[in-house]
């Protein structure tokens, strides 16, 4: 299905396009940032890889996971210190970044950092919070609730469109299925393309148990590859995938993240999926 591209600035001024036959996007990186040193370490190797492999590349990680399963659970550095962080790896390693925000004040204040801004899954209807990101002009990356049907994200899109920007892209995330358990209908690519955004597959947020280790998310990492794989052929645009050098010590979500050594091998194999598509 033909799209109108959503046009990503770069910080040395050139344009990443995704959708409509574009390179295959990737945003990658930790859940939260756990340090300045991790996240470079993680956007770096990221940014060889895809380089090599002619995959467009944005960093992400979240300055504050305000929707943690137990109170006491690591959030990250908050907005300001984080700010700071993102901007220093997006200008020294010349990568876009993203990030989520979570109320509408927070959308002026990121927009002179982030390439793109991120809207939660838990948060996709909130109205002032959608025509607040609209407003900064920026290009906004909108998940899909688990708890929402993809015809009904048109309302969502609508929302951001209201604002003035056309750029928005839609994250498919998995839907819930019982209690802790997520499945992923690939249907879903389909009907939100025909709202003309490209459409992003969340590898690894489709692979979590919401709340499955009691005070905190599991995980089913050994599904990632076999959906990401699926996904591709289904014709997804882009892909969110969570990173980490070592996923079982990750402050969050490290049962559904990625091992660093590891993406290359996957990456190769969804190039070569979309590759014969084409």
């Amino acid at each position: 299905m033909s799209i109108t591209p959503v046009s990503v600035g770069c910080p040395d001024g050139s344009k990443i396009l995704v959708g409509n036959d574009q390179p295959l996007l990737l945003i990658a990186g930790p859940c939260v940032l756990e340090s300045e040193e991790l996240a470079r370490q993680v956007a770096g190797t990221m940014q060889e890889i895809c380089s090599k492999l002619n995959i467009s590349y944005i960093f992400k990680a979240s300055f504050d996971k305000a929707n943690r399963t137990s109170l006491t659970s690591f959030r990250g550095p908050g907005l300001d210190k984080g700010l700071e962080i993102l901007g220093r790896i997006r200008e020294e390693l010349d990568v876009p970044v993203i990030s989520d925000i979570h109320e509408p004040n927070q959308a002026e204040m990121v927009a002179d950092v982030l390439d793109i801004i991120q809207i939660p899954a838990f948060l996709c209807r909130q109205t002032d919070l959608l025509t607040a990101v609209s407003r900064t002009g920026k290009p906004i990356n909108l998940k899909k609730g688990q708890f929402v049907s993809p015809w009904d994200m048109k309302n969502a899109v609508d929302k951001v469109r209201s604002g003035g920007t056309s750029q928005v892209m839609l994250v498919e995330r998995g839907a819930s299925f019982g209690y802790n358990n997520l499945v992923v209908d690939m249907r879903s690519f389909s009907v939100m393309h025909s709202f003309d955004c490209p459409v992003i597959y969340d590898a690894t947020h489709s692979v979590q148990l919401p709340g499955g280790a009691g005070g905190s998310s599991g995980g089913q990492r050994e599904f990632i590859a076999p959906l990401s794989r699926a996904a591709v052929a289904a014709g997804i645009d882009g892909l969110f995938m969570e990173v980490h050098p070592a996923p079982d010590k990750a402050l969050c979500d490290g049962p559904n993240s990625i091992a660093l050594a590891e993406i290359e091998t996957i990456l190769n194999q969804l190039v070569s999926i979309r590759t014969s598509l084409s």
